[in-house]
């Protein structure tokens, strides 16, 4: 929800009653407080599409867009996006404009033949009751176009924004600093990866990599941050291989700014992304990266520009590019420069600009 907040600021400042749908998965649920929000209405979306909470949230979602008759409906998610645009088909006959940010289609370059049979068809038939349909990468943009979806218009939009005053540019005196508070060394070969732990954010490839490079840069370390359901998993791992001194699981942090600081090289392992946030707070922190050849990865990060990009599943490649940086103080700094540089396409200001002039474009 955070990266919404900013959008939903723009609409209370122009004067709009805004009302949120959304899951509330708070343990306590009246912890939920959404700044900038007039109604906010539970509605108990699942990620898998098979779950039957998701014809209750059909329901809800269907009498609360008649009872309402919303001037503009903006979608997010793979299932908040189907039953929205499902609930919202009668009352775009009567002028409510309907807007669906596609995240990362589930239907991808390398993706299983299951997603393009399931997902493909789903989304290419409900683009015809889609006013706006915003891409975040390349990829889904040339497929929404080629494929010829019916939406009134598709547009490409750089992500949700990252915020270039949280995330600033690493000094030297700043690290420093920053690695004497958190307790690592100042010669420390320092690697940073902020996901969940699993099968898609693919962190085994990391931690292999690891397995590779601990003899030829034993100051190496690997610093995991996150949760997820392989966890467990990929701890089993680093300790079969006996990289307890080399990978660290940090768990679910509210420091990402000083822990990106503190490293020399971030990296993505990832298997699929939409955009990924993590590698734009790295960018915007003047870091070099290395990261996996997906959509979304290749977006940011040009290779022999600001990183190097390698296949999913190259664990030598990927070993090959942390030594090349390891060994090359100028490249890491040049490579960081350019980050510098491409990061400003997709900051928080110039995101949010396109998005008011396509809210506008409506209202």
């Amino acid at each position: 929800m955070v990266f919404h907040l900013p959008y939903l600021e723009w609409f209370e400042n122009n004067g709009y009653e805004v009302h949120v749908c959304a899951n509330n998965d708070y343990e306590n649920k009246e912890e939920c407080n959404i700044p900038f929000c007039d109604e906010f209405y539970e509605v108990p979306f699942e990620r898998s599409p098979l779950k039957k909470e998701n014809i209750i949230a059909y329901k809800k979602l269907k009498r609360l867009i008649n009872e309402n008759k919303y001037d503009v409906i903006h979608c997010h998610t793979p299932i908040g996006g189907v039953l929205g645009r499902l609930a919202a088909k009668d009352v775009r006959k009567n002028g409510t404009k309907v807007i669906y940010t596609a995240h990362g289609f589930h239907f991808f370059k390398g993706a299983p033949l299951i997603n393009w049979l399931l997902y493909y068809p789903v989304e290419k038939w409900l683009s015809k009751y889609t006013d706006c349909l915003i891409t975040i990468n390349d990829e889904d943009y040339e497929y929404a176009v080629r494929k010829k979806f019916k939406a009134g218009s598709v547009k490409k939009v750089n992500g949700v924004g990252i915020d270039l005053n949280k995330f600033t540019p690493q000094t030297v005196e700043k690290k420093k600093k920053l690695r004497k508070e958190y307790g690592y060394n100042e010669n420390d070969f320092i690697l940073i990866y902020v996901a969940e732990m699993s099968y898609r954010k693919h962190q085994d490839l990391l931690i292999n990599t690891l397995n590779v490079l601990k003899s030829k840069i034993p100051n190496i370390k690997l610093l995991l941050v996150g949760t997820g359901n392989l966890l467990e998993k990929y701890k089993k791992q680093t300790k079969e291989l006996s990289l307890g001194k080399h990978v660290y699981f940090l768990g679910y942090r509210k420091d990402i700014p000083n822990l990106m600081t503190i490293a020399d090289v971030a990296v993505s392992s990832s298997r699929q992304e939409g955009l990924p946030v993590n590698v734009m707070e790295a960018m915007a922190t003047g870091l070099p990266l290395v990261v996996t050849d997906c959509r979304g990865n290749r977006d940011l990060v040009r290779n022999g520009e600001n990183g190097f990009v390698v296949g999913i599943n190259d664990v030598n490649r990927f070993a090959n590019s942390i030594e090349k940086l390891y060994n090359s103080k100028e490249l890491r700094q040049q490579f960081g420069q350019k980050s510098l540089k491409i990061i400003k396409e997709y900051s928080l200001e110039v995101v949010k600009s396109e998005m008011e002039k396509i809210y506008k474009s409506f209202l």
